[in-house]
């Protein structure tokens, strides 16, 4: 595949992201983010992890590919101290250079005094996670990230490459399977975040969630299934 030639923030065209959907569908994951570092510089990459059920597969198959990548954690300061324990056990595991991203302390102060993620949980995001990344996501132009077709009806419409704005998405676990997944965590022994033995098998907030299959228990008795970074 030709290399992209691209400088900091420059937009691709319409062709150039379908040419690379093209090319892209045909490689396995970890081949799809070798090349990627072949088409784009380390420091156009921007790689953020919610840390949840199952980032160990994402998260080493890129700390193969890319040691030195930044990985960008957005710590809302409500996460199950579970969480905070799988991103110190990851890191340990894949020497991962894991940066926290969090909201301003009196925005956070906010949400927490006014409980925020009950009356306007898209809100109460948008402080603790959109709001935060935005400031960081100004200075890349790719943007790479462990999302999957069967997680939600959202993604499932999703390419491995999509614009969002003025940064371009890249999704290279979007088409596996679930089957495929749990497949490569079992042979591989990686580690499961502790709560899917509880149940939940879609973590973010610990007063947002609750335990069910896929993302059914995230925003529980809210039709929210995305908190808004990947819309």
């Amino acid at each position: 595949m030709k290399p992209l030639v691209k400088t900091m923030n420059s937009v691709l065209t319409e062709k150039e992201i379908r040419d690379l959907n093209h090319n892209y569908i045909k490689l396995e994951p970890i081949k799809r983010i070798e090349q990627l570092y072949t088409d784009f510089n380390i420091d156009e990459i921007m790689l953020t992890s919610s840390f949840a059920a199952t980032s160990a597969l994402f998260l080493k198959l890129v700390s193969e590919v890319c040691p030195q990548q930044t990985v960008y954690f957005i710590d809302t300061g409500y996460h199950f101290k579970e969480t905070i324990n799988y991103v110190t056990e990851l890191s340990r595991l894949y020497n991962l250079n894991v940066k926290s991203v969090k909201a301003l302390k009196e925005e956070h102060k906010f949400t927490s005094t006014d409980k925020t993620w009950k009356k306007n949980p898209d809100y109460c995001c948008h402080i603790n996670k959109v709001k935060p990344l935005d400031l960081i996501k100004k200075n890349y132009s790719v943007w790479m990230s462990g999302l999957m077709k069967w997680q939600s009806d959202h993604r499932d419409t999703l390419n491995i490459f999509e614009t969002r704005g003025e940064i371009l998405k890249f999704y290279p676990l979007l088409d596996i399977t679930k089957n495929e997944r749990d497949a490569i965590i079992a042979k591989q022994k990686l580690p499961f975040h502790p709560l899917v033995a509880k149940g939940y098998h879609s973590i973010g907030c610990s007063h947002c969630t609750v335990p069910g299959e896929d993302r059914s228990g995230r925003w529980n008795n809210n039709p929210k299934t995305e908190c808004g970074l990947h819309l």
